[in-house]
């Protein structure tokens, strides 16, 4: 078998969550197994900061638990089809060494009915594979201004009728306020905030289909105060249950 490269963060990750390569059958009445890919971001994403902020968040709800690998190669190996969810916490700016294999892995997955989450600039990942778009919904569009000045705004929940934000009322949050993304897939937006700059309104958070799987997608996270703010968090924990299947 072939070994896989993990990071520091990575094997601390995997000693103190105990999830290992089990058929996914075997555990449908279990937690719901989140795997977080991270280790390379913008330098302005502390992602060493914010990845084990945002899996303390998850793991807040029991039925969540979460997995840390800081290295993208790991999407290609097979071992991405034993998780439940995956949850893409990066961007890469250069494309990953088995790069086809990665496509061909995270398209598959999501195929098959697995559950992907994207958080933050997750939106600018695989700028150079225009199948991304398909999988994220929306992506970053370099076109566009990029986000407004972090601070304070309030993220307007739509409905309520969505399992994700069932029961969820608006929150505010200190944050940056994406107003870069683009694309023409359908998808159903369950939050926005409103822009300072320009007083538009933009999508904070989204669902779609793709094949059998479930794709939710947020802009939101940048730093640690913002992942830990009253409302995002049962935001993402709602949406990686959903993905999963757990939340109809």
């Amino acid at each position: 078998m072939k070994t896989w490269r993990m990071g520091p963060l990575a094997a601390m990750t995997v000693a103190s969550t105990l999830l290992l390569s089990v058929p996914s059958g075997l555990a449908a009445d279990g937690p719901v197994r989140v795997l977080l890919v991270t280790g390379v971001d913008y330098q302005g994403h502390l992602w060493k900061e914010t990845s084990p902020a945002l899996r303390a968040v998850l793991e807040e709800d029991k039925r969540l638990e979460v997995r840390i690998v800081d290295d993208l190669e790991f999407l290609a190996s097979d071992i991405l089809f034993d998780y439940d969810v995956v949850l893409l916490h990066f961007k890469n700016y250069d494309p990953p060494k088995r790069q086809e294999q990665v496509q061909v892995n995270l398209t598959r997955y999501v195929e098959e009915g697995g559950g992907l989450v994207l958080f933050h600039f997750a939106c600018g990942a695989f700028e150079t594979w225009p199948g991304y778009l398909d999988l994220a919904g929306r992506v970053w569009d370099k076109s566009k201004r990029a986000h407004d000045p972090r601070g304070p705004f309030t993220v307007h929940i739509l409905g309520g009728d969505h399992p994700v934000t069932r029961g969820l009322a608006d929150f505010e949050i200190e944050d940056e306020l994406y107003t870069c993304l683009g694309g023409d897939r359908p998808i159903h937006v369950v939050a926005t905030a409103r822009s300072k700059v320009d007083d538009q309104d933009y999508p904070m958070a989204f669902v779609h289909s793709f094949g059998n799987g479930r794709v939710f997608h947020t802009v939101l996270g940048h730093d640690v105060t913002a992942i830990r703010a009253p409302g995002l968090d049962r935001l993402v924990q709602n949406a990686s249950l959903w993905a999963a299947g757990r939340l109809e």
